[in-house]
């Protein structure tokens, strides 16, 4: 069925819902620097300056990049559904779509089998568990992937795709679209994870670099259907069940 934009201006008030991705990315900034400096220590010994201001400055500039890239996702997607109505409904003060109901639970549920999935899958490839982080560190660094990571990655690139596509089709969006925005998302979502992957020394053969983006890309994808299905805040909480799993329980559990 054609989701077709709204016949209400599509520049609706994004600037504050877009401010408060931008704080919680500040935030997530901070709480992943433990996790970036025990997973790659030899990028944080030889700094131009303190490492309080780099701290600081990183935190500053996801901040900015999540506050405008936010806004400009909301601002492609919301008129095609794709938006956070639970947080749009409280910035503004406003009552939510009674037509949209959440699915806590359905995320939850979603997200930790999706990092039980990956746990799975890469138990079959080769271990590296003198990579495994303290799991308070892994906790920290999972409201990154929950927050920024879901700002950038679905929130911005599906929203942008579907907005491409829709606009090549007298800007009615069909649900293929959708689902390939969805798709093209998690696999740049999935090479967006190569850089960290090669600074830990993971990447060593054209194998492992097309397992560390597929393994991605697979929970991308329930992460983007959530968006699309029940709001960026489902997505964003499913992303952070899944990393907990990744993060906090498979070093519990002695990385199996």
């Amino acid at each position: 069925m054609p989701v077709q934009p709204p016949t209400l201006p599509v520049s609706g008030p994004h600037l504050k819902l877009a401010a408060l991705f931008g704080i919680a990315g500040a935030l997530a900034t901070l709480a992943l620097m433990p996790y970036a400096m025990a997973l790659t220590p030899q990028k944080f010994t030889a700094l131009p300056l303190p490492l309080p201001a780099i701290v600081l400055a990183a935190a500053a500039q996801t901040g900015v990049l999540c506050w405008l890239l936010g806004w400009l996702g909301l601002y492609l997607g919301a008129p095609y559904g794709l938006d956070a109505p639970w947080l749009r409904a409280w910035v503004y003060r406003r009552p939510r779509d009674p037509a949209r109901r959440p699915r806590w639970w359905l995320a939850v549920l979603l997200g930790g089998l999706a990092g039980l999935l990956v746990v799975g899958l890469s138990a079959l490839g080769p271990k590296h568990a003198e990579n495994i982080i303290q799991a308070w560190r892994g906790a920290l660094a999972s409201f990154y992937g929950g927050i920024v990571e879901e700002v950038l990655c679905r929130l911005l690139l599906v929203s942008a795709l579907v907005w491409l596509l829709a606009r090549c089709n007298r800007r009615v969006a069909r649900p293929w679209m959708f689902v390939l925005a969805i798709v093209l998302a998690a696999l740049l979502f999935g090479a967006g994870h190569l850089p960290a992957a090669h600074a830990a020394g993971l990447l060593g053969t054209p194998l492992l670099v097309a397992r560390i983006v597929l393994l991605n890309a697979v929970v991308a994808v329930v992460f983007g259907g959530l968006f699309w299905k029940y709001g960026l805040e489902h997505a964003m909480l499913a992303h952070f069940c899944a990393d907990l799993v990744l993060h906090v329980a498979l070093p519990l559990a002695g990385g199996f």
